[in-house]
């Protein structure tokens, strides 16, 4: 589209009308694009923050109620039977996988006890960070469009101005009811950068501090659990 055209395109406009729709059906093809990108981020960091506010408020039950039916005082072992055919998460897949290790030492004739603590352990970490890797998974998406939807939204101001200048120029008419609508239409693509970054960033910074904390409260249960171990096996030795 040539400057003479976007001149045309400008003032055949309707002038009065400055509402968010009439202005993006009015901005250039590139500011369109844009600002559906913008528009398509925002939903998708949406998306992935009620997903994680959800999964971590469930996670927390569980947590409790893992750690409510393991301090009541049930065996070992009943718990065990009790979880190992269900789909387990955070503490439950913790205690599953060191007492998985435990039992599997103790099968046969000879039981493999020598090194026992140090595998559970190693069990037990490798357990936390796939929990870990879980509960974080899609964050860096919040990250990224936080970090980078302003820059996208300026992009999109500058790219708009720089169209509207040549519309202005073309047309050599200077008047702020000729200037105003492609100055709007420019300044929006920056509006919805703002929109979709700052939920992001806000997001992604509370959402790494509850990740961390379920983490360090998995890491924390975790060493519980090897204290008990390592007890049975030093009085098993």
């Amino acid at each position: 589209m040539n400057p003479v055209e976007l001149a045309q395109t400008t003032l055949a406009a309707p002038q009065g009308d400055m509402s968010f729709f009439a202005l993006f059906l009015q901005a250039h093809l590139v500011v369109k694009i844009v600002m559906v990108g913008l528009i398509g981020a925002s939903v998708w960091c949406w998306a992935i923050i009620v997903d994680k506010w959800l999964l971590y408020a469930r996670t927390k039950r569980q947590m409790s109620r893992f750690e409510t039916v393991f301090w009541s005082g049930q065996s070992l072992e009943e718990l065990y039977r009790t979880l190992s055919g269900r789909a387990n998460h955070s503490m439950a897949a913790l205690f599953i996988a060191a007492m998985r290790e435990w039992k599997r030492s103790h099968e046969g004739e000879r039981p493999a006890i020598a090194s026992l603590r140090q595998r559970i352990d190693r069990v037990m970490d490798v357990t936390i960070s796939r929990e870990a890797e879980r509960l974080e998974a899609r964050l860096l998406v919040l990250a990224t469009v936080g970090s980078a939807a302003p820059f996208i939204g300026l992009f999109g101001t500058v790219w708009g101005i720089m169209t509207s200048f040549q519309a202005i120029a073309a047309s050599k008419n200077t008047n702020l009811a000729v200037v105003a609508p492609g100055i709007a239409e420019a300044l929006l693509a920056t509006a919805l950068g703002l929109l979709a970054a700052i939920p992001a960033v806000i997001a992604y910074n509370k959402l790494s501090a509850d990740a961390g904390k379920l983490s360090a409260r998995m890491e924390g249960f975790a060493d519980e659990f090897s204290a008990i171990l390592s007890r049975q096996i030093d009085e098993r030795g």
